[in-house]
């Protein structure tokens, strides 16, 4: 399911306007990226935390010219599935 097809499904299980449920998905993105970018952690109860982790430099290898190169750490987006959103894809 892409971004279309989730303000689609909520538009008709809310009965809210397309445009409506559009600006309350952008908006929870927003936040979660503030958030997350100060560095706080984001959970939804039964779904599920979004938090920060920190990828440490290494060493690397370009593939195309075999040449050695650093790779710097980074900080990369994860997300934890809650207990609710687990038990019901194991139900599948």
């Amino acid at each position: 399911m892409n971004k279309t097809e989730l303000i689609n499904s909520l538009s008709e299980e809310t009965a809210f306007s397309k445009k409506d449920v559009t600006r309350v998905i952008e908006s929870l993105i927003r936040i979660v990226e503030r958030t997350l970018k100060k560095g706080d952690k984001v959970a939804l109860t039964g779904f599920g935390t979004f938090t920060l982790s920190r990828r440490p430099a290494r060493k690397g290898i370009n593939p195309a010219t075999k040449a050695r190169i650093d790779i710097p750490a980074v900080r990369v987006p994860k997300f934890k599935a809650g207990k609710q959103l687990r038990e019901v894809v194991r139900s599948f």
